[in-house]
């Protein structure tokens, strides 16, 4: 794998050694990554998109971004897709701060692209199991990672996610795993994080959680980035679709300034070739769909990312 990297010149970058950590086991944990003025805007606009989609039609074109699923307390909504043109300026706050996107570039390089948003909860009574997947299978000639924001508590024994170090090297029988160890596979670990922490992941790292267990609420907010150059090379979008993409940074950049105007801001250092020019249009550039995904390695057909 290619592994081309920012070296840890600034605060918000991720060090050599927790990068080295990432490409060897396939996930990190950074404690207190998000400020909590910041991680409280994102809570109350958790509360009010899950509100939202609550309220909307089944036959309403905007319900299309809030996915369900059928438990045995009835059809339960389980995530939210397309954060930023939802009337919560926090989605975007959060990727246009130093905290993620000092992430992105120390992975993905320079010419990083946002290339999904989206909420994922459980509600209390309503936590099925996710089971063992990898959210996506590729050549691995780059990193594919995701930056998860916990906006609640994640405890052992009440469905804190499951993860299998160092098996993002490969694609794994996610059914042959599950039907030999279920949840205990050798090796595999319980991840415990508090609101504001940041759980980084390849998406090849095979993980799942069990059912919530008790009367907590767990939501996540999940941004996935990619290198250009290797979604340039391997699909599954164009140079059209990144322009697209890249057209948020600078949105984002400056819904971060406007939240905080004292704060230091990133540094984008995109290279020209990709620098997207505005159309001063955010509603345009605020969704962009995605219409092909990048397959993963999933057992059950009702399996959603962790």
């Amino acid at each position: 794998m290619t592994t081309s990297t920012t070296s840890a010149t600034r605060s918000y970058h991720l060090t050599d050694e927790e990068v080295a950590r990432f490409d060897e086991q396939g996930y990190l944990i950074l404690k207190n990554r998000i400020p909590a003025d910041l991680l409280a805007r994102l809570q109350r606009a958790a509360d009010q998109w899950i509100e939202d989609g609550a309220a909307l039609a089944e036959d309403d074109e905007r319900a299309a971004d809030y996915q369900y699923a059928n438990r045995p307390s009835g059809r339960v909504m389980f995530r939210v897709d397309y954060l930023h043109n939802k009337n919560q300026p926090a989605s975007l706050e959060l990727l246009g701060s130093p905290a993620v996107l000092g992430i992105a570039e120390s992975l993905a390089g320079r010419d990083f692209v946002p290339t999904y948003e989206s909420l994922v909860f459980k509600k209390a009574g309503d936590g099925a199991p996710i089971n063992w997947h990898q959210d996506a299978v590729h050549p691995r000639t780059r990193r594919i990672f995701n930056i998860d924001v916990y906006l609640d508590p994640s405890r052992r024994g009440e469905g804190a996610l499951r993860v299998a170090p160092g098996s993002h090297k490969q694609p794994v029988d996610v059914c042959r795993l599950e039907e030999e160890y279920g949840w205990d596979a050798p090796g595999v670990v319980q991840v415990e994080l508090d609101p504001g922490d940041v759980l980084v992941h390849d998406v090849m790292v095979v993980h799942g959680s069990e059912a919530v267990v008790g009367n907590r609420l767990r939501r996540t907010i999940y941004y996935e980035f990619r290198a250009a150059e290797q979604i340039l090379a391997e699909g599954p979008w164009d140079a059209a679709w990144i322009d697209k993409r890249l057209r948020l940074i600078p949105v984002a950049l400056n819904a971060y300034a406007n939240a905080d105007p004292g704060a230091a801001g990133f540094e984008w250092g995109v290279s020209e070739s990709l620098r997207p020019r505005l159309t001063g249009d955010d509603e345009t550039e605020l969704r962009i769909a995605h219409l092909v995904h990048s397959p993963g390695s999933y057992c059950s057909a009702g399996s959603v990312p962790a």
